[in-house]
């Protein structure tokens, strides 16, 4: 890819107590691309993609974002940078509908300061509209949405206010089939809207149908990056396992 990368993870160390959590890793992203984080619990994957979203500060490396040099030490920084984290377990208010959960804390007013939720709403349409077009539950509260709306909710929010970059989080590991699905619908959109995601996973299955590269990791080190087109869901599980790239298979 000859465009510069929307973001760069440069020899990235963090240790915790003495324990090297992630050792010198080193991982790009592209607009319009997912990569995924594989790896065993405790491979480090999470924690190296936390100093992004400004959860932890890492040691050593350093974070580029559009080819710029990024200081990240918090997640309001992040969302300075355009970046948004869409958790498993989704910072959602239960009571509130889906114009409510997207303008949260940011609600639009009105001229004299009231809450406009007339406004609020007609945003929420049109943005659910380039995102899941057979959403149409905006008036019910988010408690009584399935898994799949919730995301599409949580998504909407990080879109709405300019995320380019997502870090999405096991976003189906609680899902059906069918919600499983229309998250994959979501990422696809995305992708067409040149958003970058890293999305971390442990089913190397999701991540074969989701991701265009896969970044494996062992013990807080990196195994490699390869194409998911290039690999088998064996390959992976390899990786994963042993600790080494396949053999033929450019890392």
């Amino acid at each position: 890819m000859a465009e510069t990368p929307l973001v760069e993870l440069n020899d990235i160390s963090i240790a915790f107590g003495g324990v090297q959590a992630v050792d010198h890793v080193s991982v790009d992203l592209y607009p319009g691309e997912v990569v995924g984080l594989l790896g065993h619990n405790g491979a480090g994957k999470s924690t190296l993609i936390k100093c992004l979203s400004g959860a932890y500060r890492m040691d050593s490396g350093e974070i580029r974002i559009n080819g710029e040099p990024a200081e990240i030490n918090n997640p309001r920084d992040a969302r300075a940078y355009n970046i948004e984290t869409i958790y498993q377990t989704l910072a959602l208010a239960d009571n509130l509908d889906a114009a409510s959960n997207l303008f949260l804390g940011r609600e639009l007013t009105t001229m004299t300061g009231l809450v406009d939720d007339g406004a609020m709403e007609s945003e929420t349409r049109k943005v659910m509209g380039r995102l899941n077009p057979y959403f149409q539950k905006f008036s019910s509260p988010v408690s009584a949405l399935s898994g799949g709306q919730r995301q599409s909710v949580a998504i909407a929010r990080a879109v709405y206010f300019n995320a380019r970059i997502l870090i999405m989080d096991e976003p189906t590991a609680a899902l059906g089939p069918q919600e499983t699905r229309m998250v994959a619908d979501l990422i696809q959109e995305l992708k067409k809207q040149n958003l970058g995601i890293f999305l971390i996973d442990h089913d190397v299955h999701q991540v074969k149908e989701l991701c265009d590269r896969a970044a494996v990791m062992k013990n807080g080190k990196l195994v490699g990056v390869v194409k998911v087109d290039d690999v088998t869901t064996d390959d992976l599980l390899g990786m994963i396992i042993a600790g080494k790239t396949p053999e033929g298979v450019a890392a």
